[in-house]
Order: structure tokens, then sequence, then C-alpha cells
């Protein structure tokens, strides 16, 4: 709730075009096209983050690592968090009227700069660039922070450090670029951990209501 709080707050002050000013120009954005920004901080973790959500999925029968200590339950919901966060995020953004930094006409584009949060008012750009789906690429792994911290804490914090600082590092690229404004990196991050603790809350109540549902079957059997 802080952190939504935050957020809001952010929107309301009008963080985003300031920032963007810092990199970009009436003419665009210098950054946009810039091989490593464009191969590897984009395409190459984007791959990457592919790989290691099979490699989750995978771990669900071949765990290795620290996964081996979570019981074949939590590595589904793992895997599963994972997933269903980066789904959360491109359903979003498929939804968004919002146009990227780099279409709107204050940086070479043709669109108005209107806010994410007014909602059916289009911009006169493409629209569907909100959230970042290129930080969901780090930050949809946050989901794990819940599953690691049952078993091993100081896993789990790791865990949350890495996911926390890839995503804000993807984001700050993307930045660079002109392809999303801050607030969008940071509403995915949001997005993502409410994903990721939904899922948990979830699966606690399920794991509670078991044992009252088999003492309930056993007193009522003859």
């Amino acid at each position: 709730m802080l952190a939504l709080a935050l957020l809001m707050t952010w929107d309301a002050l009008g963080g985003d075009l300031p920032l963007a000013r810092l990199a970009g120009t009436p003419m665009g954005f210098p950054w946009r096209d810039n091989p490593f920004l464009v191969h590897v901080m984009h395409e190459g973790a984007k791959n990457l983050s592919w790989l290691l959500l099979v490699g989750l999925f995978v771990a669900i029968h071949w765990p290795v690592g620290v996964l081996r200590r979570l019981p074949t339950a939590a590595r589904v919901q793992l895997a599963l968090s994972v997933l269903a966060s980066v789904l959360a995020v491109s359903l979003l953004k498929h939804a968004s009227d919002t146009s990227c930094p780099w279409d709107v006409k204050e940086f070479g584009g043709v669109a108005q700069y209107v806010s994410h949060w007014a909602w059916g008012v289009r911009d006169g750009g493409p629209g569907g660039c909100f959230p970042a789906g290129h930080a969901s690429a780090a930050f949809a792994f946050l989901g794990g922070f819940f599953v690691l911290r049952h078993v091993a804490p100081r896993a789990a914090v790791v865990w949350l450090c890495v996911a926390l600082i890839a995503g804000l590092v993807l984001g700050a690229a993307q930045q660079l670029r002109g392809a999303h404004y801050m607030s969008h990196t940071l509403w995915t991050a949001w997005v993502c951990w409410t994903v990721g603790f939904v899922i948990e809350l979830a699966v606690t109540r399920r794991r509670k209501r078991l044992p009252i549902e088999r003492t309930t079957r056993l007193h009522a059997s003859p």
C-alpha cells in the first residue's frame, strides 16, 4: 500500500516528462538504436528471461540448488507466479491507450502526452505502452520471494534484490531509448509484486483449509 501511494504521488506530480527530457530531444532519443541497449539489454535480456522461466518449469521435476529445498507444490507456485506476472503486464499493455515517449510530439513523434490513467482518452499515437513489458522480464520473478522465504529466508532476500535491481536496470535502459516512462517501469514492479502476493495468499489459504476439510471428512465418516 505504501508503494501504491508513492506511485500515485509520482503520477500526481508529473514526474515522467521531466525525466524523459533528460534522454530525449525534439529530434527523438539518440540512444534509441544503440546496439548495446537494443541487442543486449532488450533482446538478450528478454531471451534470457524466457530461458529462466522454462528452467523453472523444468525444475518442478528436476530441481537444482535452493529449489531442491522446496516441495513440488511450491516449485509449481514459483513457476506459475512468474508466468502470471508476465501475462498480467501483457494484458494491461494490450488494453492501454498510452503511447511510448518516442511517439510523443515533444520527442519527434505524433502523439500528445496523456496520463496513462486517463482511461478512454487516446493520445493520437499507437498506444499499448503501459506498463513496461520489458521490465517484467525481471520483475516477474519477484513472486519467488514469497515462495523461498518459507524455506530459505536469506536466499529469498537475495532473489528479491536481484529481481528488483535487474528490473530497474532494464527499465532504465528502455528509458534511455524512449521506449517507456519511469512510471511504466515502477508500475510493472508493483503489478508483478501484487500478482505474486495474491497467489501466495491463495495458496496459503488453501493450505490452511485442507487440514480442516480432512478433519471434517474424518468426523463425518461412519
